[in-house]
């Protein structure tokens, strides 16, 4: 799931939790408003954690190897 995915996971949440006075028997929106936001909120903390760390390993691994220069006086 991108990111993308996590926010209509969390607009809908929010719908549901905010926006709506339905009643449904035996299943309370509001719960599952809640539920759905947290979801949308857990997957974009992770969706953000794992580019950072491939954005991460990106820098790290170079082509070329570096050389380090001195120069004494």
């Amino acid at each position: 799931m991108g990111i993308g995915g996590c926010i209509i996971l969390f607009a809908l949440g929010a719908i549901m939790v905010f926006a709506t006075d339905w009643h449904v028997n035996g299943v309370n929106l509001h719960t599952v408003g809640w539920i759905l936001m947290a979801a949308g909120l857990l997957g974009l903390i992770t969706y953000v954690n794992v580019f950072r760390r491939r954005r991460l390993v990106r820098r790290v691994e170079a082509d070329e190897p570096v050389e380090e220069r001195r120069y004494f006086e």
